[in-house]
């Protein structure tokens, strides 16, 4: 992509007379600012750094890019995994870190608006007492809600409540050309022409800047579960995820898990897990309105789950015991990231019932390519993260070496009906598996939705399509 303008001495004193203290240039850039969490990814600094702390702020910078063709990289927490906040052609980060705010809870409506720099881990200290809760759980939880709106993230409790896209119900977005438009509301139903909030969630800031979200909350559930089963035989273990779901018990949350990231989260954490004897488990979580309401769905999924082969079935129901289990589950990424100089990831989704094969195939092309790869992820909803770890090799070798695993594991989730990305998004890491994924028509149209959106292209520019 070329045509675009570099950050001068007279853009960096517009931007400073518009938010002083809050503009950062040369040596004075974080090298934070560089990268998301996915390293792998690439370095690329911006020219300039900007701290929004409002909506009018967002709408002028924009304006002012737009008119001069500087590019404008939208970020919020940086915690990405597909390189979608790093500024690939420099010009301006602009950043909503500082905007933090949250607007409103609303009892009677059961809403929340807020601005996109609230984090995910901060936002249920708001709701304490309402008796209301916002389901959405990705396991980064310093992620800013605005970052999981732009990626339609989903999380553990995705297979019962849905992903973060369930919950919007409305936006306010500057467009590139600095417009502030609303999308939405608080209405909880609409067919009122094209959905145009449904495009902006998941765009990755290409199609326009989110400046507020109001979300959609639900009635706290009183008491809740978890269950630790664990499978001698991996193919059992998935095997079993079928009939979980079918048995009429509700599952919050069906997490599958193998033991060697067990073991890393236990060395990362320095605590031990409450079983690592099995090759494989199940994790299922389970709300309602009271632990005895929950009793038939511990006894229906406890012999479901025995009658699938399951070792056992260990019932994690005190606060000790639960947050022994999810503290090392929110882990794994962290834990796996610890246990090795370099990786590479995919958030493959395929269909429920092709999880086992998947899988079979996963270890299949780490034993032909020689390459360490770890999985773990949603079996409720059949989302996977597998990642390729390197080991005692150098750069080049490495580089080859998970280029080829990468096609491996992208082409075998295509062979079963499944997609590339299930929540963590496109970036600029994964467009070239997007294109194979969804084949050049479909890009065509979603390259019309981007310049229809932003002519100019200095939203984001380099990510997605």
């Amino acid at each position: 992509m070329s045509g675009f303008n570099r950050v001068t001495e007279a853009d960096l004193a517009f931007f400073r007379a518009l938010m002083p203290g809050r503009v950062f240039a040369g040596e004075a850039i974080s090298t934070d600012y560089d990268h998301d969490e996915m390293t792998e990814y690439g370095h690329f600094m911006p020219e300039a750094v900007l701290q929004a702390l409002t909506a009018e702020e967002i709408s002028r910078v924009l304006a002012y890019c737009n008119e001069r063709r500087i590019p404008v990289t939208p970020r919020g927490a940086g915690t990405g995994l597909c390189g979608g906040c790093a500024a690939l052609f420099g010009g301006v980060v602009l950043s909503t870190e500082k905007m933090k705010k949250v607007l409103e809870v609303d009892t009677r409506n059961m809403t929340a608006t807020v601005e996109p720099g609230v984090l995910l881990m901060e936002f249920p200290k708001y709701l304490e007492g309402t008796g209301l809760f916002y389901p959405p759980d990705p396991g980064e939880k310093t992620a800013t809600m605005g970052g999981n709106a732009m990626t339609n993230a989903g999380g553990m409790r995705a297979v019962r409540y849905g992903v973060t896209r369930d919950y919007i119900l409305g936006m306010q977005v500057a467009l590139a050309d600095g417009s502030l438009i609303e999308l939405g509301g608080k209405t909880v139903k609409t067919s009122s022409g094209y959905s145009l909030i449904d495009l902006m969630i998941g765009s990755e800031g290409t199609l326009g800047f989110l400046t507020r979200l109001t979300v959609k909350l639900v009635p706290e559930p009183k008491a809740n579960l978890s269950l630790l089963i664990p499978f001698d035989d991996m193919d059992a273990c998935i095997g079993a995820v079928p009939r979980v779901l079918a048995c009429g018990c509700d599952p919050t949350a069906v997490e599958f898990m193998e033991r060697e990231v067990i073991a890393c989260a236990e060395e990362y954490l320095g605590k031990q897990f409450p079983d690592s004897s099995a090759d494989a488990y199940l994790l299922v979580r389970l709300d309602g309105p009271s632990p005895e309401a929950l009793q038939p769905a511990v006894d229906a999924l406890t012999d479901l789950a025995l009658d699938a082969g399951a070792k056992d079935v260990l019932l994690a129901d005190t606060d000790e015991r639960k947050e022994s289990i999810w503290n090392a589950r929110g882990a794994f990424l962290e834990a796996i990231k610890s246990s090795t100089s370099a990786m590479d990831e995919c958030d493959v989704v395929v269909p429920r019932d092709a999880i086992p094969d998947y899988l079979r195939r996963v270890v299949a092309i780490s034993r032909e390519t020689g390459v360490r790869i770890l999985s773990f992820g949603h079996a409720g909803d059949g989302n996977l993260h597998v990642y390729a770890c390197r080991g005692e090799t150098d750069e080049a070798t490495w580089k080859r070496a998970v280029a080829d695993v990468m096609e491996r594991l992208y082409a075998a989730a295509r062979a079963l009906d499944g997609q590339i990305s299930g929540e963590h998004g496109v970036g600029h890491a994964k467009r070239g598996f997007l294109r194979e994924s969804l084949g050049e028509e479909q890009l065509r149209l979603m390259r019309g939705v981007k310049a229809a959106f932003d002519p100019n292209g200095i939203l984001n520019p380099g990510k997605v399509v």
